[in-house]
């Protein structure tokens, strides 16, 4: 429990970072769907006017802007790439961060095994993620409540959106641990975690725009697209590529960290 321990005050700070900008982005955003609503006929007209590629690119092409669910969907698209770079950060600093201090020699000395510091080290990112989940679900309810402009939403498409970021953030999360495993040694997190969250993301845009659904079906932007989610209330059926995914990705971790060699600081 102290490795979890100390993992998860090393992510407190950044936990908190990135649950207040999601909440601000998410009351920003919310603040002006009633102007959005308001003049629904007249924004439709003019974006039958914008490039379908473009209208694709942002998630708009099919969007009810009269609807307060509608327009949750664009926003929340925001949010999942927020949540995609910051669990994909996570999960590539989970074991780097000890091969670029050279201290991960001073843990593995410890009569702990790897396979308990990896479950240790992977709870503490959960519980961060969780606490940036509680945050998302929270600001949703509370700014929906406030900004919904008199309209009424169903509650279970809002429900099933929600409930799709944990499976979200543990795709990039399992991904950013696997991918550290297997190059060399990840001395910046950063650029890799952007790269995998734009570059899928990228991959469901370009798919969607050219109608190549084999680009699509590899994005996690795809399998959980808000737009989807609330026209039926319910996940498309190439989620189950992101549970697989996941269950890969962490299995694949823990066999490469467990036969991984680690720098030694000496």
């Amino acid at each position: 429990m102290n490795i979890y321990k100390h993992e998860f005050k090393v992510f407190l700070r950044s936990v908190l970072i990135w649950s207040a900008s999601i909440a601000a982005l998410l009351f920003v955003y919310m603040s002006i769907s009633s102007g959005f609503s308001s003049n629904a006929a007249l924004l439709s007209d003019m974006l039958s006017n914008f490039p379908k590629a473009l209208l694709v690119a942002f998630g708009m092409d099919n969007m009810d802007f009269a609807s307060v669910l509608g327009f949750f969907g664009l926003m929340f698209l925001f949010c999942q790439i927020c949540l995609a770079i910051q669990a994909a950060n996570y999960g590539f600093g989970l074991v780097s961060i000890e091969e670029n201090e050279f201290t991960a020699d001073f843990l593995l000395a410890k009569p702990v095994s790897r396979p308990r510091i990896m479950t240790s080290k992977l709870l503490a990112a959960l519980s961060g993620l969780t606490i940036t989940n509680a945050v998302v679900w929270i600001c949703s309810f509370i700014t929906l409540a406030v900004f919904n402009g008199g309209r009424t939403y169903e509650l279970k498409p809002l429900v099933v959106l929600l409930a799709s970021i944990l499976p979200f953030q543990l795709v990039f999360l399992s991904l950013g641990m696997v991918i550290s495993l297997l190059v060399k040694r990840v001395r910046n997190g950063t650029p890799f975690s952007m790269g995998l969250v734009f570059g899928l993301y990228i991959l469901n845009v370009f798919g969607d725009m050219i109608g190549q659904k084999s680009l699509e079906v590899i994005s996690p932007f795809r399998h959980f697209d808000p737009n989807y989610i609330i026209q039926h209330a319910a996940y498309d059926p190439l989620a189950w590529i992101s549970v697989a995914v996941i269950a890969v990705s962490f299995t694949g971790s823990y066999i490469l960290y467990t036969r991984r060699n680690i720098p030694s600081a000496v």
